[in-house]
């Protein structure tokens, strides 16, 4: 993963935050920050939100948690909470 290290791509303006959800997440490995997202089949069927992200670690002082029923949801709120935070999110 050290050859992609600085690497911006170009984004979509037509095209949402989960198309970039993985590259999110390298960058923020790349910044000490442990992160992750997830589905949970159980909360799916209860037609709750299913989606989750948590990030800990690096320049994060406290851990956070995002949810929401799509992946467009839950990462749009993991983004302002990494922000909020202080984590200058590039995409």
């Amino acid at each position: 993963m050290t050859e992609n290290r600085g690497r911006r791509p170009k984004i979509d303006e037509d095209r949402g935050v989960e198309d970039v959800t993985l590259l999110i997440l390298e960058w923020l490995g790349e910044q000490g920050v442990n992160a992750m997202i997830r589905v949970d089949a159980a909360r799916v069927a209860d037609n709750a939100p299913a989606w989750t992200f948590a990030a800990s670690g690096g320049p994060l002082e406290h851990g956070l948690r995002a949810d929401g029923r799509t992946v467009q949801q839950c990462m749009s709120g993991a983004l302002s909470k990494l922000r909020g935070a202080g984590l200058p999110v590039p995409f």
